[in-house]
């Protein structure tokens, strides 16, 4: 089985606690209780970024060892706009390495063939609140995408975007990574990064021939989804 979820956003080796917001109390409770009540450890989860609240990649040792250690199945980490502790993917891999955490997989520039899906995806990124375009964000972003959905079209399965940012938001598009969208004729995306009343204007539903769906941790109840 494959499942998503997006926004973990743990702080288990740095103080940044997150049941300070509305709605996240004993939320790594309810996490761990949903997750391990359901997943086997055969099964798939695809992370939508904001994993860790640490800034360095050797600071974000505990809540990767939690997700590694305390959760069952193989992951899959795509890379979100808090995870700043994410260094090259080299650097990632031998980290994970060196600390034994064998069920953790990055998502860059690559892709995975997970039961019949080629699982592809990137960062991502869209205005929010008047913030200016930023072209060459966008272009990189729009970059990393392509390329993970070239190297899923080699492994072959259906092509399934999993990126952080929402590619439409309210008014907002992020037109460079929906015509990448369409180009290779991905009918599904999933999408995370959205809290709180934000939650309201998320488009769960098709648009254009593409199904997007969110699954920030809140937004899902702190219950990874399963994928059909």
């Amino acid at each position: 089985m494959v499942y998503t979820i997006g926004d973990l956003h743990l702080s288990l080796g740095c103080d940044k606690p997150m049941d300070i917001f509305s709605g996240w109390t004993n939320y790594l409770e309810r996490l761990t209780n949903n997750w391990n009540s359901k997943i086997r450890d055969e099964d798939t989860v695809i992370l939508l970024g904001d994993h860790s609240w640490a800034l360095k990649l050797e600071d974000s040792l505990k809540d990767l060892e939690y997700i590694d250690k305390q959760l069952r199945g193989r992951k899959i980490l795509v890379k979100g706009n808090h995870d700043l502790w994410w260094s090259t993917m080299n650097k990632n891999v031998c980290f994970c390495e060196k600390n034994g955490f064998s069920s953790i997989s990055f998502l860059f520039n690559n892709s995975f063939l997970v039961e019949g899906m080629a699982v592809c995806g990137t960062r991502g990124w869209i205005r929010e609140n008047g913030e200016p375009q930023d072209i060459k964000i966008l272009n990189r972003e729009a970059g990393r995408l392509e390329a993970s959905l070239q190297a899923g079209v080699k492994l072959g399965g259906e092509l399934t975007a999993f990126i952080h940012y929402p590619p439409i938001f309210g008014t907002e598009e992020n037109v460079l990574i929906t015509e990448i969208l369409h180009k290779y004729q991905v009918k599904r995306c999933f999408y995370a990064h959205l809290h709180g009343s934000s939650i309201r204007n998320a488009i769960n539903g098709e648009r254009d021939g593409v199904e997007y769906r969110l699954v920030s941790a809140d937004g899902v109840g702190f219950d990874p989804i399963k994928i059909n």
